[in-house]
């Protein structure tokens, strides 16, 4: 399917590794200008050299830049001022047992999570407006709608990436410019891989046999019973960055393998 994205300009955040890479590949696959984003020149660098050897390398630009901040996202506002598709992606986790989640961890997740977005949406939405063009699209989760007990700050950046994106829809009524949220379910990324391999370790058990035993017990409602591949969610992305998805705005799309139990 041509998606019709050839010569579009994206901007993935966090896209050196995981949902974020699985983005930038399959958008660049399709013809879109990719940029590349990173904390680090290395990874940023590294990224680009693995992208290179699947797609063109004029589509692809690196910005290193740590969006955590407000410095960060001007940084990287000032290497690249206008863009067609937003992907706000970048995220952080890690489970926290609630007593012990401090003041400046929940202002750290919110910052990451949540402010790099609404920064990013706020330079770049009024230009789209203009141009009467363009996407914004937030990588939220499916602990935003069920939000897990041992990651409630998690939880939260992620049910916020939900109203920041329906909101910004709203702002963008009767326009051609798009915003909605994509909630991946567990997903078989390398930091998510990583951690079950630390877990099985410690619990004595293969990795196969933790990833059995984690949607038997901790995602019991998985209907496709495995991890999400990134490349699954990054095929729904690439949709929704595209024209031929001018009806859908102001959508929460779940790529949860059914984990979320709902009709709608």
């Amino acid at each position: 399917m041509d998606l019709k994205i050839a010569g579009k300009t994206a901007l993935i955040t966090g896209s050196t590794a995981g949902i974020g890479f699985a983005i930038a590949k399959t958008l660049a696959e399709n013809g879109a200008r990719v940029i590349v984003n990173g904390r680090t020149q290395a990874s940023v660098d590294q990224a680009i050299a693995k992208l290179s050897e699947r797609v063109p390398s004029n589509l692809l630009q690196g910005c290193a830049a740590d969006l955590s901040s407000a410095a960060g996202v001007e940084k990287l506002l000032g290497a690249h001022s206008d863009v067609d598709i937003l992907i706000n992606n970048l995220g952080i986790f890690g489970i926290v047992p609630f007593a012990e989640i401090s003041d400046a961890e929940w202002m750290r997740f919110f910052e990451v999570n949540v402010m790099s977005g609404v920064r990013l949406s706020r330079h770049y939405l009024p230009l789209m407006l203009k141009k009467n063009w363009g996407r914004i699209i937030f990588i939220s989760s499916e602990s935003g709608i069920c939000p897990p007990g041992d990651m409630v700050h998690y939880g939260m950046t992620k049910t916020a990436q939900l109203s920041v994106s329906r909101g910004l829809a709203e702002v963008a009524a009767g326009t051609g410019v798009t915003v909605n949220s994509v909630l991946p379910g567990p997903t078989k990324t390398e930091g998510a891989a990583n951690f079950f391999a630390s877990m099985a370790k410690d619990q004595g058990i293969t990795i196969e046999e933790m990833e059995r035993k984690f949607f038997a017990e901790g995602r019991p409602t998985s209907l496709i019973k495995r991890f999400v591949s990134p490349e699954e969610v990054a095929s729904m992305v690439a949709y929704i960055s595209s024209p031929l998805s001018a009806g859908t705005t102001g959508a929460a799309l779940h790529v949860d393998g059914g984990v979320i139990r709902s009709i709608v």
